[in-house]
């Protein structure tokens, strides 16, 4: 009876099958696969500094292994059976954290989980972070560039969709916005700003909030799209919604007496309901059609890699095409469960490919709606191919040697779709 009482309790344990770790710029996430529900609670320790998570009822079947040497937050995880069945996991650190706990249910991609996320948490002494938006870097002449903020969906432990040959649609978004970022920084005149570099998941309103923190011109997330029919192909592009932007001035006004919650650089904090909601409601009309200009230039360019789903910009109520102040759009690169388009969007030519026309339909929206102060704002022309330095320069009646200088033109080569600042004639 003993022995079978012992099978018993040692059926009815927990398993932790696998733990995953998912380190950030400032937060690490540690994954427990478990084979079913568990109970736990979770603690600090410091001198040294430690999370401590004991598991009721749960026995250890897998290793532990060792963090990246990238995490800033987690030095290495052990652990030991005790008694009563309870497992204690412990996290030793590298800085004190703010640590969250929650479980999940199974999905599509993973069973039972529990979640550990430490946030990196900022020590007594600093000085308190400023609550400023980051300035955008000017040239000597006080131009400034464009900021692109590229938003890489989904990351870390949410893999997005999958196709059929096992892609996953964070690692497909993430290639895609590297080679964005790469093209981006050729670009004279735009500066990218990358919402997530790795293989990491972030909040869907940090995603926005980075945007705002970078004084992002755009805000462009990029996806791949799934569907339970596998013949259904094309790309997307999406805007926010009206609905969607209703709520989200709703969630504004609800709050306007932070003084950090800024519309257009305007704060709500002192300004009476009515006023707060027509600076609110002008500020989003102006975002709604900036955005809807941008993504339908990005999509005419993107029919040219391939055929499209729908052949106009489409409008949804995603979070992360929320922001009243930055125009946003997100990109359905193609169907990641269509096994064609699962082959090409893993193909690098391919993603490169899609990374170009997103910039040809950007860089086509701010020739024709560049902000005030920027590079794009000043006169300028975008070489064509066979043109000349010393034929431009006749057109616009400045030197060849002035052209030379104020665009840092060394050789005689002149690239096509090359985007040349033109000084006043007076200059030349």
């Amino acid at each position: 009876m003993l022995l079978s009482g012992q099978a018993v309790w040692a059926a009815s344990q927990v398993a932790v099958t696998n733990v995953r770790t998912w380190p950030a710029p400032d937060h690490t996430r540690v994954v427990f696969d478990i084979d079913g529900p568990v109970e736990h609670t979770l603690f600090v320790l410091k001198n040294p500094e430690r999370v401590v998570i004991d598991l009721r009822h749960t026995r250890l079947r897998t290793k532990l292994g060792r963090p990246a040497k990238s995490d800033r937050l987690l030095r290495r995880m052990r652990a030991a059976q005790r008694r009563g069945g309870t497992l204690r996991v412990v996290l030793d650190l590298k800085s004190g954290v703010r640590p969250k706990s929650f479980v999940l249910k199974p999905n599509k991609a993973y069973g039972h989980r529990l979640v550990v996320d430490l946030q990196a948490r900022e020590r007594r002494d600093a000085a308190p972070a400023p609550t400023i938006t980051r300035a955008v870097p000017a040239t000597a002449r006080g131009e400034r560039d464009i900021v692109i903020a590229i938003d890489a969906g989904h990351g870390g432990e949410d893999p997005g969709a999958t196709g059929h040959r096992g892609v996953r649609e964070k690692v497909v978004t993430l290639a895609i916005a590297r080679a964005l970022k790469g093209l981006l920084r050729n670009e004279r005149g735009m500066r990218p700003v990358m919402v997530r570099s790795g293989d990491y998941y972030v909040g869907l309103r940090k995603r926005m909030e980075i945007a705002r923190r970078n004084r992002a011109d755009l805000f462009v997330s990029i996806h791949a799209d799934a569907f339970r029919d596998p013949r259904v192909t094309g790309t997307s592009v999406y805007v926010l919604s009206r609905n969607g932007a209703s709520s989200e001035a709703a969630r504004w006004l609800a709050k306007q007496e932070n003084a950090a919650d800024l519309v257009g650089g305007v704060s709500l904090d002192d300004k009476d309901e009515l006023l707060a909601s027509v600076l609110l409601d002008l500020s989003q009309t102006a975002t709604l059609s900036a955005s809807a200009e941008a993504a339908a230039r990005v999509l005419r360019a993107l029919r040219r890699t391939g055929s499209a789903h729908k052949r106009h910009v489409e409008r949804a109520a995603f979070v992360v095409l929320k922001s009243p102040d930055i125009p946003s759009m997100l990109v359905e690169t193609g169907f990641i469960t269509n096994r064609g388009e699962e082959r090409r969007l893993s193909d690098p030519r391919h993603q490169r490919a899609i990374a170009r026309a997103i910039l040809e339909g950007v860089r086509g929206y701010f020739r024709r709606n560049a902000p005030p102060g920027t590079l794009f704002a000043a006169r300028n022309h975008v070489i064509a191919r066979g043109e000349t330095l010393a034929g431009i320069a006749g057109r616009y009646k400045v030197s060849v040697g002035r052209l030379r200088k104020v665009n840092s033109i060394n050789g005689a080569t002149l690239r096509a779709g090359t985007l040349l600042r033109i000084p006043a004639a007076r200059d030349g």
